[in-house]
């Protein structure tokens, strides 16, 4: 599974970079939570939580059912 949470981070990072942020996959666990560190811009955002609940979360619950959430590390 985690080689699919990574493909679908990499087709989530332009989006992010593309205002100065990026994000890093740390851990995919076997309850379906995944770990990611934000980077760049979006690491002191304001709007980081969002991004990561709207944004990140919802296309890797998406892409793949088996993420139950996606939780800073």
């Amino acid at each position: 599974m985690k080689e699919k949470v990574q493909e679908a981070i990499d087709r989530i990072r332009p989006m992010l970079q593309a205002d100065g942020g990026d994000v890093e996959l740390v851990e995919v666990r076997e309850d379906g939570v995944v770990k990611v560190r934000l980077q760049g811009a979006c690491a002191g955002c304001p709007m980081s939580q969002m991004t990561l609940r709207n944004g990140i979360e919802r296309v890797l619950k998406q892409a793949i059912p088996e993420v139950k959430s996606v939780e800073p590390a």
